[in-house]
Parts: C-alpha cells; structure tokens; sequence
C-alpha cells in the first residue's frame, strides 16, 4: 500500500533552518500539511534531538512520511535509522531519490542543507513524494530489515 502523502513531518539543525522554512513553504504549497518540530531559529541545535522527533513519528505510525536536514546529512541519516520501521535516505541528487522510494520504500528523506541548494533541493522533494514503491522482489528485502527487529522494543520506548 503506497504510503499516504497529505501530510508530512519535517525537522532540522541550525545548519539547514533556512532551506526547512524554504520547504516547508513550497510543501504547503503541494496542498501538503506540514508538520515542523523544530528548531524555529538558527540559534545552534543537536540535530539528534529533531532526528529522534521525526523518526519516532514515522517509526510509531503517526506520520507516513518525514522529511530530516542538517548540514550534510549523515548525521540525521544514522540518527533516524536507529528506529524501528524507519528508512531513512540520504538524497542530494535526483536518482537517489527516485531509487529510494522505487526499490528501498524510503519514509524519511534526508538532505544537506550545505551540500545542495534550494532549487534542488525542491526538485528532489517533488520527485521523493511522487515516487511509488515498486514492491515484488524489493518487498521481500524490506521484510528482512523488520526482521531484524530493535533493541528499543523491549525497553517500551516504541
């Protein structure tokens, strides 16, 4: 079932406050609501904190999709992906984006505010939310990944 995209949830650090704002009001735009859990200036954040907001939004099913920021990107990425249900791709470039979705069902997108700009950074956002999954042999390979199961289960934190 293709994930529900009327609604998304975004976050950031310092390092990617100004293209947050950017999308989130080219999102809104798209007729998509936004959900935006921070930071709400560019005064110097811990990007794990808003990695961790978002992530177990997506990880407990509140939110479909999310959409993590920060500098590069690597850092959001392996917060994000610490949870449960959550895959979490790192996409500067438009094939990435596109492949994330088709062949991995990617619900959190991740991009570096200081690696790529604005108008990109738009495209890829339009692409990532237009793509479908593919499923077939691709479903069988995410099986594996729930598989796995998480440490965070067992403590009640999910």
């Amino acid at each position: 079932m293709e994930p529900e995209t009327s609604s998304v949830i975004i976050g950031s650090d310092h390092a990617a406050f100004a293209l947050k704002e950017t999308l989130k009001i080219f999102i809104e735009q798209k007729n998509i609501a936004v959900t935006d859990v921070g930071p709400h200036s560019a005064d110097a954040v811990d990007y794990p904190d808003y990695a961790f907001l978002v992530a177990g939004a997506v990880s407990s099913g509140k939110y479909n999709r999310g959409i993590l920021l920060c500098g590069t990107g690597l850092g959001m990425s392996m917060a994000a992906n610490k949870f449960p249900r959550v895959r979490a791709a790192l996409c500067n470039d438009l094939f990435s984006a596109i492949m994330s979705r088709r062949h991995n069902d990617a619900n959190i997108l991740v991009m570096g505010g200081r690696v790529i700009g604005d108008v990109l950074a738009k495209e890829i956002v339009s692409t990532w939310m237009e793509t479908p999954f593919e499923g077939g042999r691709h479903q069988r390979r995410l099986d594996k990944f729930d598989d796995m199961g998480c440490p965070l289960n067992g403590l009640g934190i999910l």
